[in-house]
């Protein structure tokens, strides 16, 4: 499906950013908080083969929210009646204003996950073995300041 928020976005260094108006992506936590989705990117995609969060680019009219649940269905098959939006953090910000939004959210009502021909699979792996998988360079970086989200999520 193509929305208006396909395309890059190029920084004055040259570096290039997927999404018009950003981007954003969910971290879909287990009922229990103790997993989070991860999906293993196709070979063809950016940073193919590597594991991240299911997401992509921002249209015009969406909050992150409304883009991430959406990538999130297209990527997984996770409808948003599935999850309760938890809390949103900007994980990448670029010298062009471009943004990627992570959205933390808790499985209510658990379903069968439907890959798309983005992803050669979709797996709940437990937090404490997140980096054990070769990770995208961006969720890479991003992941210990989420879980830092996760643990105050869990906190209360």
């Amino acid at each position: 499906m193509l929305g208006d928020g396909n395309g890059w976005v190029h920084d004055p260094d040259g570096a290039r950013y997927w999404g018009r108006f950003g981007a954003a992506g969910l971290l879909a936590l287990s009922p229990d908080e103790t997993k989070v989705l991860l999906q293993h990117r196709a070979w063809w995609s950016h940073q193919g083969g590597t594991w991240a969060l299911p997401g992509g680019a921002r249209d015009s009219h969406e909050s992150a929210a409304d883009a991430a649940l959406r990538e999130a269905f297209e990527e997984t098959g996770l409808p948003s009646t599935a999850l309760q939006v938890l809390s949103e953090v900007v994980t990448a910000q670029a010298e062009s204003g471009w943004t990627y939004t992570t959205v933390l959210a808790r499985l209510v009502e658990p379903r069968d996950l439907v890959p798309n021909e983005e992803s050669t699979a979709l797996e709940w792996v437990h937090l404490g073995a997140v980096t054990d998988r070769k990770l995208h360079p961006a969720f890479a970086t991003a992941w210990p300041d989420l879980q830092l989200h996760v643990r105050a999520l869990a906190d209360g």
